[in-house]
């Protein structure tokens, strides 16, 4: 495996200061990049990132390797240099793919509280209980496994008012970006990942509490693309009649179906174990007739009662598919644990490229980590190569 020199604290995340890059890995994430300082600034950035302790600024990676005079060096880098973060995105996720052998796709929101108001994409948001914050939403597209999940891709929401000018002019705003809401950036990111050469196109896991889940899982299986997609009780869908003739016609909310039809479920242990589950055949509507099932599962006391999904799973692979729906957490986890300490939050700037720079730079910091992570663990505690 290609890895770092240097060694990553095995079992918190925490970065160590001497971490390098391993040149066969840099040159194949940081190919893309045309000019040699570009690549060695990269390089330099992420090295900084798990350097660092604490807030990533630009001034703090900067006098990691070349003193505070390089900062505008630096913000150069970051934030006006004109290179591309796809390609650098794409090399990303198929080292991941090589390295980790992912299960899924996992997409999942996240929220950066910011004070002010000058940050790209800063608006109030409004979070579920009606609560206010002010920040920026971001949708994370990750490859993930039940043993560890990494982020390749990311979707910036965007309000109308920074689509206009003249915020947008400020932000350096593309013409072509039109992500203004959650679901917006949902699709975007499906978008983003069926353009990845080299890496699984499905399944995709989406859970995101603020989307159209029906509309969601519809535009994922007109794709052709296997998903699980979480939604929420008062979403509404109809049996699959043909599946079972004998009951209602009517619409339902999915709440209700997973409540009324007790003689489907059925014991089972997804890996972290027993559960409750049952698999309902629905359609979209009595006209478009599209089929899916409608998961529900009653876990144990102590846990969340009760979840829903919708799948376009086959009934036999209903086991599969609910062990897809346990990689959010492992997102959770691994964002908690390795991706805020390598500063995924922490880009302060105003400009649209240079989040997208400084958020993909992060998370190759956080595949680097993972990878040292994983590594074995030497007689007195030391990482093996």
């Amino acid at each position: 495996m290609r890895h770092l020199h240097g060694s990553v604290g095995a079992t918190d995340g925490e970065p160590a200061a001497d971490t390098a890059l391993d040149p066969e890995l840099s040159a194949h994430l940081f190919g893309s990049l045309r000019r040699s300082g570009q690549r060695l600034k990269a390089e330099q950035y992420v090295r900084g990132l798990l350097a660092l302790e604490g807030r990533k600024t630009l001034r703090g990676i900067a006098a990691q390797f070349d003193g505070a005079a390089a900062q505008q060096s630096v913000h150069h880098f970051i934030s006006a240099s004109p290179w591309d973060w796809m390609p650098v995105r794409h090399a990303l996720a198929r080292e991941v793919q090589r390295a980790l052998a992912p299960q899924a796709w996992v997409i999942r929101p996240i929220l950066i509280p910011k004070a002010g108001s000058h940050s790209v994409g800063i608006d109030q948001q409004l979070l579920p209980l009606g609560r206010i914050v002010n920040g920026q939403h971001a949708v994370g597209a990750w490859l993930a496994s039940g043993h560890c999940a990494v982020p390749v891709d990311w979707q910036l929401r965007l309000s109308d008012r920074w689509l206009t000018d003249p915020l947008r002019q400020r932000a350096s705003v593309p013409a072509d970006a039109a992500v203004a809401t959650i679901e917006d950036c949902v699709r975007a990111a499906v978008a983003d990942i069926r353009e990845i050469g080299g890496v699984l196109r499905g399944p995709v896991v989406v859970d995101v509490g603020e989307v159209d889940a029906v509309a969601v899982a519809r535009h994922l299986a007109a794709l052709g693309v296997a998903f699980v997609v979480r939604v929420g009780p008062q979403a509404q869908l109809w049996l699959d009649r043909t599946e079972l003739p004998s009951y209602s016609g009517r619409e339902h909310t999915v709440g209700e179906l997973a409540e009324s039809l007790p003689r489907l479920r059925r014991q089972v242990n997804p890996g972290d174990g027993p559960t409750t589950a049952v698999a309902i055949p629905v359609v979209t509507s009595p006209a478009r007739g599209e089929r899916m099932l409608l998961l529900g599962e009653w876990r144990p006391a102590g846990r969340p009662r009760r979840r829903l999904w919708l799948t376009n799973a086959d009934a036999p692979s209903v086991l599969t598919a609910l062990r897809l729906t346990r990689l959010p957490g492992v997102v959770l986890r691994d964002f908690t644990a390795i991706s805020e300490r390598v500063g995924v939050r922490d880009f302060g700037g105003r400009s649209f490229p240079g989040w997208h720079r400084h958020i993909t730079l992060a998370s190759v910091a956080h595949l680097i980590a993972t990878l040292e992570n994983r590594r074995p663990l030497l007689p007195g505690g030391r990482a093996g190569r």
